[in-house]
């Protein structure tokens, strides 16, 4: 499914209320989620943090990736997709998006970490041409695991 498609748009983050669909979204598919405040922070430097949105017809904020531009790169730091949307492609639309955003701003390669028993995600990821470049020990909490590094070299494909 094309992000231009009828069925959902992938748009900029606008306002308080994409905020708050972002921190539906994040409760839902995180165990320790990032707050508002979190955000807010993020937020305060627009040329560094980026934040895009899935709508569909019935949902607001069906889903949305946050990333930092750092030089040519991006970092994506939070991606997610409401359960109820999960498995019909929305996931690899937003990306897909993200990455047409990325080489509007200048980046040429992408970075973020999974964790390491999220295999539907790395299949995802895998399939949108990351692939692994390390393990970050106990990187995540709640529970405590260790975190896959992926990279995409070229977003540009």
């Amino acid at each position: 499914m094309a992000a231009d498609t009828p069925a959902i748009q992938v748009e900029p983050l606008d306002g308080d209320d994409d905020l708050t669909g972002v921190l539906e979204v994040e409760a839902e598919s995180f165990t320790n989620p990032w707050t508002r405040e979190m955000y807010a922070w993020e937020l305060q430097n627009r040329a560094v943090c980026h934040i895009y949105v899935l709508r569909t017809a019935d949902c607001r904020v069906a889903g949305f990736c946050a990333f930092w531009l750092v030089v040519d790169e991006i970092h994506i730091n939070n991606v997610a997709v409401r359960p109820i949307y999960r498995g019909r492609g929305f996931g690899t639309a937003l990306l897909r998006r993200v990455f047409v955003e990325a080489r509007r701003l200048g980046a040429r390669r992408a970075t973020l970490e999974v964790r390491a028993s999220n295999r539907e995600a790395q299949r995802l990821y895998s399939r949108l041409g990351f692939a692994p470049a390390g393990v970050r020990r106990r990187y995540y909490s709640n529970p405590v695991e260790d975190a896959v590094i992926l990279w995409r070299e070229d977003v540009h494909h």
